[in-house]
């Protein structure tokens, strides 16, 4: 989130209101909200549904620097399986914690600030949350993944399920039909040179 950010829309249900903190280091307070989950929260196998409840449990904190805010998300997850890709669902919390200055830090160009009274957890909880999805979510542990052979999931074929396999050296002969006229030259005999000696004794 850019330092200048400006224009916060108070209403928005991930901007939050510090004007009780009254910019006196040590008073707190406490938000407790559920909020709706953006469509960005997500990775390749594994995402937070769009417009999915997202309870979130925050303490607001007045520091000399700004209001440092820290607590949980809590998500539900939607996931393909990265071995059976069948659909699987979870859940998620994430520790967040920010400091959202009273003015741009001078060395800081995207540390985030307060505009006004007013900060946005929209930043801080994408990048919280997306960071924590698992890259290769699976439905269970023990999951045996997909027979390489004919893409069947493995649990479901039994252990009996076998295929039969070809050395791919003679994969080439396969093409071949098996009634296939033969196409290697007929064999020839040398007669030994001492076969007419042999006849004439």
């Amino acid at each position: 989130m850019s330092a200048r950010a400006l224009h916060l829309n108070p209403r928005s249900p991930l901007v939050l209101d510090t004007r009780e903190l009254g910019r006196r280091p040590g008073s707190m307070r406490h938000v407790r909200r559920t909020v709706s989950a953006p469509g960005d929260w997500a990775l390749e196998l594994v995402r937070v549904p769009e417009g999915a409840d997202v309870e979130l449990d925050l303490r607001l904190e007045a520091v000399m620097e700004g209001v440092l805010v820290t607590g949980t998300a809590d998500a539900p997850l939607a996931a393909e399986c990265g071995r059976c890709l069948e659909p699987t669902t979870d859940r998620l919390t994430v520790d967040v914690q920010e400091l959202f200055g009273y003015e741009p830090a001078p060395d800081d160009e995207e540390a985030p600030v307060l505009d006004g009274d007013l900060l946005d957890l929209t930043a801080l909880l994408r990048d919280a949350v997306v960071l924590a999805l698992p890259l290769n979510p699976v439905c269970d542990d023990d999951c045996a993944g997909l027979c390489s052979g004919c893409g069947g999931k493995l649990a479901d074929l039994g252990p009996d399920h076998v295929h039969d396999t070809l050395d791919p050296r003679w994969a080439a002969l396969g093409a071949i039909a098996p009634d296939a006229p033969s196409t290697r030259a007929p064999s020839t005999q040398t007669a030994s040179p001492l076969t007419p000696l042999m006849q004439e004794s």
